[in-house]
């Protein structure tokens, strides 16, 4: 059973040479990460490692201490600095693979992670006597790092939700409790302009009815669900659920009845969104939150008949390459779990993925269709990976074109004044 302690009492637990893995998305335990700060010499020879959300959690752990470092899967504004400084070792790496880095390659001394109350225990309870407790909005790695950390500390946080159909955590496996009580913190909903409002009706225009669809973050894939209200009978199963699809659930849109396995289920590895998501999230039997290692699972994600990933992209060359991670060859985000749905959904009977992006960047004044990749950007997804590729001025399915036709078929909807160039094979700048 787990011992009681304070958050101050947690980075006694440090010491040089551990490898120490923090939960993120809107379980990161911030009561023992306030108290590790405020201690940062504690962190001295350690290596961090979270898995993080972009736009929730935004602490560089490298800047703990000069001899601190970081294991990275995803690289964001406020790590950036230290990135290029080589404080932080950034891992290319599809999401599902993530799961087999930390189960295997890594050694892991020590997890933080915050937890949930048992559904039947309120805010006074004995820590000290509970069973289990649950994995609260994310469970994206929690078997791995349950598994594999030599000692876990817990934030039991009462303010964190128990969904009813998520992994719980034997209590026997933590060795330390943390008491606290501080609400998720809320993820802004994203601002959608004309562009995403005509992009995602395209993509609606690919959705049928029954289809059982993927989507991630931002303003297209926001917009994207905004655009599906009206159709029908529709699945989740996803790496993520927000607010989009609290309001599909709601409306009757979403519902899994078709769904060939987890039917009338919603799936998902972690939730972001609003409070009142999180509320919703709490009392609903039909969410289904699993690990990364079953939603991002080639073997699940192929028992899904006629799946729909829809995820965005930076740039597309005129071969299919997408580039999602690079601007000018630098780093800017990570590689994230697009790819693993891509392939999901090509092994799916009857399945399409679709990559979504605005024609132009730099208000307008560069195109996102590209006639090679370049700058040193690294492809996330190969040109074997791509299926439909959608813009704001339509859509195109690459999948079995020759290199010609899809050429041709990328230009047809790209941004008007880029198309001769691109049709004539002409650099853009």
């Amino acid at each position: 059973m787990p011992r009681l302690l304070s958050a101050d009492d947690v980075p006694a637990l440090l010491a040089p040479g551990m490898t120490v893995f923090v939960a993120g998305g809107a379980n990161e335990p911030a009561t023992v990460l306030d108290a590790i700060r405020r201690r940062p010499g504690a962190s001295a020879g350690v290596a961090w490692i979270q898995s993080i959300v972009p736009g929730l959690n935004r602490f560089d752990f490298s800047s703990l201490h000069d001899e601190a470092r970081a294991v990275a899967f995803f690289i964001t504004p406020e790590t950036r600095a230290s990135y290029r400084a080589g404080r932080i070792d950034f891992v290319p790496c599809q999401l599902r693979a993530v799961s087999d880095l930390l189960g295997e390659g890594l050694d892991l001394d020590l997890a933080i992670l915050s937890v949930s109350l048992p559904r039947d225990a309120d805010a006074d309870a004995d820590l000290e006597a509970a069973a289990d407790f649950g994995a609260g909005l994310n469970c994206d790695f929690i078997d791995v790092v349950c598994d594999r950390a030599r000692r876990i500390v817990a934030e039991v946080n009462t303010a964190l939700p128990h969904p009813m159909d998520g992994p719980r955590i034997d209590a026997r496996r933590i060795d330390f409790a943390v008491p606290a009580s501080r609400p998720p913190p809320p993820f802004p909903l994203p601002e959608t302009d004309d562009a995403a409002r005509a992009i995602a009706r395209n993509v609606a225009g690919i959705v049928r009815d029954g289809d059982t669809i993927q989507t991630g973050i931002g303003s297209i894939p926001y917009a994207v669900l905004g655009a599906l209200r009206d159709k029908n009978d529709l699945g989740l199963h996803s790496g993520i659920l927000d607010d989009g699809v609290m309001e599909l659930v709601e409306r009757g849109v979403i519902t899994g009845r078709r769904k060939t396995i987890d039917r009338g289920r919603h799936v998902t590895a972690y939730a972001i969104g609003s409070a009142a998501l999180y509320g919703w999230l709490g009392e609903r039997a039909d969410v289904r939150f699993r690990p990364v290692n079953y939603t991002h699972g080639a073997g699940t994600l192929a028992r899904i008949d006629r799946f729909v990933s829809i995820n965005s992209a930076l740039e597309i060359d005129l071969g299919g390459q997408v580039n999602a991670e690079m601007i000018r060859g630098r780093q800017v985000t990570g590689t994230g779990g697009s790819v693993d749905f891509m392939r999901g959904a090509a092994g799916s009977r009857g399945g399409r993925s679709i990559v979504a992006l605005g024609a132009t960047a730099s208000g307008g004044k560069v195109s996102r269709i590209v006639p090679r990749l370049g700058g040193g950007n690294a492809p996330t997804a190969l040109r074997t990976d791509v299926d439909y590729v959608v813009t704001e001025y339509g859509a195109a399915r690459l999948r079995h074109l020759p290199e010609r036709a899809r050429a041709a078929a990328l230009a047809e909807i790209a941004a008007p004044g880029f198309r001769s160039a691109l049709r004539a094979g002409e650099p853009l700048a």
